[in-house]
């Protein structure tokens, strides 16, 4: 029986992912910042028949994913598998954007997994084996769309953070992975898309009309995300296989924008994203004449 810590588990990848491991057998942790969004974690999990550990985690606080780990790892021992999935968006104007909205991207999106793998690590040394599963996002591989760049920005620096982080652990027997999904349906998904996940609609402002154009297009998009249960399969599968690559793209839609991206530079590519986004969300907004 292995034991498994997942961040953010309320909905979505993280929910999936933590029924998954569940069901092999698996002692999970399935972490959540809030215990009132582990309503629908626990339900699935009573009519499975599952059995799971909810600690409170905020991976964005210091003492509490201290306290947490410790926790976890004084009642069973150095963790075997730490996947950081707990991630936030928040679309804006790099001028305009609140400071601190801006803050909470990375704080969540980068800072977080760090927090988590200096926890777990330490363990995992001392064993000799361990697998820490960065879930990124397809946004860091990729130019990032007007708006975008908090959320892109945090996940490439995910990215890098990844690679650094495979070559420093792996004499010690601990893997690294980072996975990069395309579009797939998840509760922050749904409400960053409708105009920013904190509730905070565009406003008013030299950008805000651009800004509420460009939501319409990425909840049109949602709209037609995959089932987060493939990207668990996916988290499973890196955890699973020492042949998984370090950056691992997941989706139908992620693995065809790459290929897309193959050899186009961002300003043949931004007509082109103007011109899908326009096909979606309506036309452009004027800029100032």
């Amino acid at each position: 029986m292995r034991s498994v810590l997942v961040t953010g588990c309320g909905s979505g990848i993280g929910l999936e992912t933590a029924l998954a491991f569940a069901r092999r057998g698996d002692r999970i942790h399935a972490c959540v910042r809030d215990p009132a969004t582990a309503g629908e974690l626990l339900r699935r999990a009573r009519a499975e028949e599952l059995t799971l550990d909810v600690p409170q985690l905020d991976v964005t606080d210091d003492a509490s994913v201290t306290a947490a780990v410790t926790a976890v790892q004084d009642r069973h021992g150095p963790l075997d598998i730490l996947v950081n999935n707990a991630g936030v968006d928040r679309t804006g104007p790099a001028e305009t954007m609140p400071l601190d909205r801006a803050r909470t991207v990375s704080e969540t999106n980068f800072w977080g997994p760090l927090r988590l793998a200096r926890a777990v690590l330490p363990g995992m040394r001392a064993r000799g084996s361990g697998v820490i599963v960065n879930v990124s996002s397809l946004a860091a591989r990729t130019f990032a769309v007007p708006h975008g760049g908090f959320y892109a920005a945090s996940k490439a620096a995910l990215g890098a953070l990844s690679e650094a982080l495979y070559a420093e652990v792996q004499p010690f027997g601990i893997r690294v992975v980072c996975l990069e999904p395309g579009s797939f349906a998840t509760a922050v998904q749904r409400a960053s898309r409708a105009g920013a996940a904190d509730g905070q609609p565009p406003g008013t402002g030299p950008y805000a009309a651009d800004h509420a154009w460009l939501d319409r297009f990425l909840a049109r998009v949602a709209e037609g995300a995959a089932d987060s249960a493939e990207a668990a399969r996916a988290v499973l599968a890196a955890a699973d296989d020492p042949a998984t690559p370090l950056h691992t793209v997941v989706g139908a839609d992620a693995r065809a924008a790459l290929e897309f991206l193959d050899g186009v530079s961002y300003e043949q590519w931004l007509p082109r994203f103007l011109e899908q986004a326009g096909s979606l969300a309506g036309p452009r907004p004027a800029g100032p004449r």
